[in-house]
């Protein structure tokens, strides 16, 4: 299914934090405000067409921004987020969705390197290189590092037919779980969890999969939201329920998305698409299982 709305979640979170941490580094007052709150109005848009047919501007924006200051970690950060987001949720042509999502990850490498020297070498290092090299990872750094990982789990789910790709999903969750300390509100965590489990859940457990594991952030994800955010129900379905034939659970989580409320402060958006994706789930779960 091309739609995943907890990925979008995840991505638009990056790219509306970019956007007014990214526009307020040359701009101020009133104009950094109005990010701010074209954020918030993004989050509580209940149209995803009007959120499709807008972003296109924005990611025109951020490039051009970038055509005159290159090396400016947070509008690289912002530019990254909405390039997956992008490609993930939107573009219709998998070789589309591939293109954006590399945009993205390269813009992520480039953010996080300016901000963390060490990171430089990532895309090149092996996982025990990589690990070690987490070590002095702190807050200054969480905000590049969680665009980085998340345009790079982008990439990787626009290219789950390529195992080199795949081979990169351990250093992303190293990653994550590197910045999950920094992470105070338990919404945002509660997303970070729920990105754990696609992570762990994107492979079968013959292929290194670990999806107990998934089911563990999962229902953390489930619990840290208070159940608010309906696309961590759809990924928890779609992700471990599928993966392992288990219809009931399947099912019952689809249905309790069917039946919450959508509009809730800030996850509006996000709500909307998981009940869109909920239904198809349902629909196509039947010659599924």
């Amino acid at each position: 299914m091309r739609t995943t709305s907890r990925i979008y979640k995840l991505l638009a979170l990056i790219a509306a934090a970019g956007l007014v941490a990214g526009c307020g580094s040359f701009i101020s007052g009133a104009a950094s405000d109005f990010a701010d709150n074209l954020g918030q109005a993004v989050f509580n848009q209940p149209d995803p067409g009007i959120v499709r047919d807008g972003a296109p501007s924005y990611l025109l924006l951020l490039d051009s921004l970038l055509e005159s200051d290159p090396d400016n970690p947070q509008v690289l950060a912002a530019a990254s987020g909405l390039y997956a987001a992008y490609g993930v949720v939107f573009a219709d042509d998998p070789e589309r969705a591939r293109v954006l999502t590399r945009r993205a990850r390269n813009y992520g490498e480039r953010a996080i390197c300016l901000e963390y020297k060490r990171a430089c070498d990532w895309p090149t290092s092996d996982f025990e290189t990589f690990e070690a090299s987490l070590e002095k990872l702190d807050d200054d750094h969480a905000y590049a590092a969680s665009a980085y990982a998340v345009a790079s789990l982008a990439y990787i789910r626009a290219n789950s037919d390529d195992w080199g790709a795949l081979a990169r999903l351990p250093f992303v969750e190293s990653l994550i779980l590197a910045v999950l300390p920094y992470i105070e509100d338990d919404a945002e965590l509660g997303t970070f969890y729920n990105y754990l489990g696609i992570l762990n859940s994107l492979r079968p457990p013959a292929l290194g999969g670990e999806p107990e594991r998934a089911k563990v952030y999962f229902e953390r994800a489930i619990d840290l939201t208070r159940g608010r955010d309906l696309s961590v129900k759809v990924e928890y379905a779609r992700g471990y329920a599928r993966l392992l034939y288990e219809q009931e659970l399947h099912d019952r989580l689809l249905e309790e998305v069917l039946a919450a409320e959508t509009e809730a402060p800030g996850l509006t958006l996000t709500n909307t698409l998981a009940k869109r994706d909920a239904r198809e789930l349902l629909e196509s779960g039947k010659d599924y299982f």
